[in-house]
């Protein structure tokens, strides 16, 4: 079952508050994907982002990282060997038509102080690496440069220097019309692109800048990418109608055959019918459900929604009108909308603290450590210290005994391995229906 997988790109400016709004956001608008640049950082991890089914991913070891990739914890394998400070990219699986296909989600920050001219050199690799192998590709990136292509103002060397490299690959830019994505001080300009592979042009759906205040100058960008990771469906039993479920299994046993059960054979048969009638009841009245793991980690409090309202009315007045004081007047409203999202956010930790308190301390412990998602294995390193880029070339480095290695091919077994008819009586008279029935019998309950 394919579905479609939405998209935010956010720069939260290294700032405390940018991260929760945009987690609220990821919660209300079921966000399967976060590409985020300049994170909050402090203490040596980066904060604020943490939601319950989401898995971040990032470079560890360095300081102050400049992207990183928040995502629902599907199927998904960070690439080391092209990710760094300003850049991480991750593999997941994709499904186009039934075919198994394989994309690449990349968070870009080309920072504007750099010597060189855009793009990085892992940004390079990373769009070589995708064409050799065919991936596909999207890219959130933050240019920190100005072109016309993608809608901005003026040009400028450093947005030569990118659509120079981009005509070279096969790279096409996704953005739609020229609404500013960067606001601040009066200066309204287009340097928040999103990238993307020739072919998923046509699945790229519904690119906008979003309205939502972000608390930063860099506006959240929204899109769709369709037909691609797998929907997780369940079925919950505490939704399942039980009453419809007894009449169903009353009716289903009432029209079965007559079972004679004096042989093992036939007790065989009776068992399997009885399966098959519960597992149609239960199914008939317990219907499969989307997965859905988003939450909201800010409680979104009356007087919240009241700041929200001023500060995106001030932002319109800005774009309108272009007056210095309605700069001030807006940002005086970010400012108080930043206070008492800080006010929330410690409430909220206030009331998980004390709702735990009288729980088991089992119960405790997963609760809170479900607030702090690990981030995934990415991949190993070989001998030589290089990182595989892919699940199979982690498993063909991996051993479980020493000196153990890959067996390119397995060898076909002797003669004196092989089994015989007298074997196959014996194991006739030791492995019987009614000791396996016992041996099924005898495990405990779990």
């Amino acid at each position: 079952m394919a579905s479609t997988t939405s998209f935010i790109q956010a720069n939260l400016q290294h700032s405390i508050a940018t991260p929760r709004i945009l987690t609220r956001t990821v919660g209300v608008k079921g966000i399967d994907v976060a590409l985020i640049q300049e994170p909050w950082y402090s203490g040596g991890c980066i904060k604020e982002l943490n939601i319950p089914g989401y898995s971040t991913f990032s470079v560890n070891g360095i300081d102050r990282p400049r992207a990183c990739i928040l995502m629902r914890n599907e199927t998904a394998w960070m690439l080391p060997g092209f990710s760094c400070r300003g850049l991480v990219a991750v593999l997941i699986k994709y499904n186009e038509e039934g075919v198994e296909r394989r994309l690449v989600v990349c968070s870009a920050y080309l920072p504007y102080d750099s010597e060189d001219p855009p793009p990085s050199k892992e940004f390079k690799d990373l769009v070589r690496y995708c064409e050799k192998e065919n991936l596909y590709l999207v890219v959130s990136c933050d240019s920190n440069a100005h072109h016309s292509v993608w809608g901005s103002t003026n040009c400028n060397s450093r947005g030569e220097a990118l659509v120079g490299f981009l005509n070279t690959t096969n790279l096409e830019i996704l953005n739609r019309g020229n609404e500013p994505t960067f606001c601040s001080g009066g200066r309204s300009e287009v340097i928040y692109i999103t990238l993307g592979s020739l072919r998923l042009l046509e699945c790229i759906i519904g690119w906008e800048v979003s309205s939502e205040p972000s608390l930063s100058g860099h506006r959240h960008i929204l899109f769709t990418l369709g037909g691609s990771v797998p929907v997780r469906v369940i079925r919950n039993p505490r939704g399942t109608n039980w009453g419809s479920f007894k009449k169903n299994l009353r009716d289903r046993l009432e029209r079965g055959p007559e079972m004679d059960m004096k042989s093992e054979a036939r007790l065989g048969l009776a068992i399997h019918w009885v399966q098959q009638a519960l597992m149609l009841a239960y199914e008939n009245n317990c219907p499969l459900r989307t997965v859905k793991t988003g939450r909201q980690s800010l409680k979104w409090t009356p007087e919240l929604k009241s700041l929200r309202r001023g500060v995106r009315r001030h932002f319109n007045a800005c774009r309108s009108n272009k007056n210095p004081h309605s700069w001030d007047l807006y940002r005086e409203a970010q400012r108080n909308y930043k206070k008492e999202g800080r006010k929330a956010s410690k409430n909220a930790w206030r009331v998980f603290c004390s709702s735990i308190d009288n729980l088991p301390r089992s119960a405790r412990l997963h609760m809170a450590l479900s607030r702090d998602p690990k981030i995934k294995l990415g991949s190993l390193a070989d001998p030589t210290g290089r990182r595989k880029q892919s699940e199979e070339g982690t498993l063909e480095h991996t051993t479980h005994f020493p000196n153990s290695g890959v067996t390119q091919e397995v060898a076909a077994p002797t003669a004196a391995l092989l089994t015989r008819r007298p074997d196959w009586m014996l194991a006739t008279r030791v492995v019987t229906f009614r000791r396996v029935e016992w041996a099924i019998d005898f495990f405990a309950p779990y």
